[in-house]
């Protein structure tokens, strides 16, 4: 009998008799990770007591769970992308600690893949978050026929995908449908990569909101792909001798450049032109005059994306899809 009791004993029985948590016995039996000495030899001395062998224990969790995450980074991010990837990172290791989960972070880009499956393959995390996505998406591809868990901080168009994202293309709808209700009705527009998913929805967004209005888009006034200053420069001319009421920036970086250029050529905003960012940063903030800008919360991004992620590790059931929400900021640029 007494026998039968010590095979129904669980790492849950032995964190419920001691009130620590689930994951600490594991860390204890393990020896992996942050916890205190004299934690440790508390759970040990239980399972001695109890007849368990923590190298077998430690070696079947081992199979199973690290108490890791992994977090991948863009590669190509720039300077004007740091702030949201550190925002979203702050809440994503505010929500791992407090489920004693660790974060590793590797740097990976568009049709590269090498630093994750090495992760992957050498059982390094329990589950992933993708920072970025892609329309031919090869990290998503490979995590798929992994069968590892993860969650990508961003829409893609790959099903059965959990997806945590901002709503892009509602917010830039609606913004654009503000601007055009003010009667600008020649709203130029230039973007980054096209390739990025987060780029065609905001596109997206801006289409939609000049079918609603029933006002036709001349194409001569829509840039993607504008990867290079020098490119969102010759954009901007081209802007202005298409006398276009406003230019619409995809982004923060992209709308910098175009202050930078309008400022060159002595443009006064908002009397000559009108300027929108479909993004509001740090970067921006300081900027006079203010720029009328889409605002989201990254740091509630990350810490939704991974609590998503630990209940998917857990065999929970989530949502695919959760968009969170944002807030137009109309500000001087648009007076």
């Amino acid at each position: 009998m007494e026998q039968s009791n010590e095979k129904k004993l669980t790492i849950s029985d032995v964190a419920e008799a001691l009130g620590v948590s689930k994951s600490t016995v594991s860390r204890a039996i393990s020896g992996k990770g942050r916890i205190g000495k004299s934690t440790r030899e508390r759970v040990l001395d239980y399972i001695e007591k109890h007849n368990y062998k923590p190298n077998v224990l430690a070696k079947g969790l081992a199979q199973l769970k690290t108490y890791n995450i992994g977090v991948m980074l863009p590669e190509d991010y720039t300077v004007v992308d740091l702030p949201f990837f550190q925002t979203c990172l702050i809440g994503i290791e505010e929500t791992a600690i407090s489920m004693d989960y660790d974060i590793l972070l590797i740097m990976s880009r568009e049709g590269e893949c090498v630093q994750l499956e090495r992760m992957v393959e050498n059982h390094k995390v329990d589950g992933m978050v993708l920072m970025r996505t892609f329309t031919k998406d090869m990290h998503i591809e490979y995590l798929k026929s992994q069968g590892i868990p993860f969650v990508t901080v961003g829409s893609t168009h790959y099903k059965d995908v959990v997806q945590i994202d901002n709503d892009h293309r509602s917010a830039c709808r609606e913004l654009i449908s503000i601007l055009l209700m003010k009667d600008m009705k020649r709203i130029g527009l230039i973007g980054g990569i096209e390739s990025h998913v987060v780029t065609q929805n905001r596109l997206k967004g801006y289409l939609e909101a000049h079918e609603q209005a029933g006002i036709l888009i001349d194409q001569d006034i829509v840039f993607v792909n504008m990867e290079k200053e020098v490119m969102i420069e010759r954009a901007v001319e081209k802007l202005l001798e298409e006398q276009v009421d406003c230019v619409a920036c995809l982004d923060d970086a992209v709308c910098m450049h175009v202050l930078n250029k309008l400022h060159k050529e002595q443009i006064s905003i908002p009397e000559q032109i009108k300027v929108v960012s479909f993004y509001d940063s740090s970067i921006l903030e300081h900027n006079l005059p203010t720029i009328t800008s889409l605002s989201f919360n990254a740091r509630e991004l990350g810490m939704v994306a991974c609590k998503t992620l630990l209940e998917l590790i857990e065999g929970n059931t989530v949502k695919q899809k959760t968009l969170l929400g944002y807030e137009v900021i109309l500000k001087e640029s648009t007076k």
